[in-house]
Formats: structure tokens, C-alpha cells, sequence
């Protein structure tokens, strides 16, 4: 495993749907927030600066698998905790909990709202400039992020 970062997200009344009930498709963009905010965590510069020096331009997304369990509505604030739970060669598996406070408590109590693993790869530009290839993981990043 390697360290664990925790992103807060507060749900504001445009996250949700008529219901009040967060829209299922924020989850995904809030993880990807926080998949990007682990690696500066981490000690990783922006993907920019990641290109200019080594031609890697980020950490595409290439599968995921969720789990609902509760549901969050506006005013929650969410704490999405990301760890990397498997490193491959080219890939990742990157791991978030999606935790809120629990109401009418008194000690810091968390309720699951949400689990999820991806897979993401690092990836340069192919050479013909026609798309994106996976490299292997850099050994500089896996080391700040373990």
C-alpha cells in the first residue's frame, strides 16, 4: 500500500438532483480531483511540468469499479481518501473511500457513501503524435507515493 491523502469535497446545491441526492456522475469527477491532488500531495509536480521534463503527461483513467452505499445531498462534506492499493508495471490500481461525518454525533464517526478502485496508466505522447501510449511507472513517483 502506500500513503493515504485526504481530499475534502463540500456538495453544494448544484451537485444534486431534484431529490436532493448527489448526481451519481460528481463522484467520478470529485475522485478524479483527488486522484490528481494525491500525486501533488505526494511531492509529484503538475502534469505540465511532468511533460516538459519527461514527456509524461498524466494518469489517464483505462477502468473503474464503484460501490454505492448511502447517499450524500448538499451541505455534506465528503472526504475522499486515495492510496495506490497495487502497483503494476504500466498501471495502477488507485484506491478511493468516500467518507462523510456521520450526523448528530459527537465523535468524529464516519459514514461510507461511497468505494471505488480504477485503473490508471501513466501515459507520453506516441511519437507520431497520433494518441497516447502507456509507459512505465516512474520509479521517482512510485517511490513518493509509497
Amino acid at each position: 500500500m502506500s500513503k493515504t491523502v485526504t481530499y475534502l469535497q463540500r456538495v453544494e446545491f448544484g451537485d444534486c438532483d431534484p431529490a436532493r441526492i448527489v448526481w451519481f456522475p460528481n463522484f467520478f469527477r470529485w475522485i478524479d480531483a483527488a486522484s490528481r491532488h494525491f500525486f501533488i500531495e505526494c511531492g509529484v509536480p503538475p502534469w505540465h511540468e511532468t511533460e516538459q521534463a519527461t514527456g509524461l503527461i498524466g494518469t489517464p483513467l483505462v477502468d473503474t469499479h464503484a460501490r454505492f452505499v448511502k447517499t450524500a445531498s448538499y451541505g455534506d462534506v465528503l472526504h475522499i481518501r486515495v492510496q495506490v492499493a497495487e502497483w503494476r508495471e504500466r498501471s495502477f490500481v488507485q484506491r478511493y473511500r468516500i467518507e462523510r461525518m456521520k450526523p448528530d454525533t459527537t465523535t468524529a464517526e464516519m459514514d461510507l457513501i461511497m468505494e471505488c478502485d480504477e485503473v490508471r496508466i501513466f501515459a507520453a505522447r506516441r511519437e507520431d503524435g497520433e494518441g497516447i501510449r502507456a509507459i512505465p511507472i516512474p520509479a521517482d513517483i512510485r517511490a513518493l507515493c509509497s
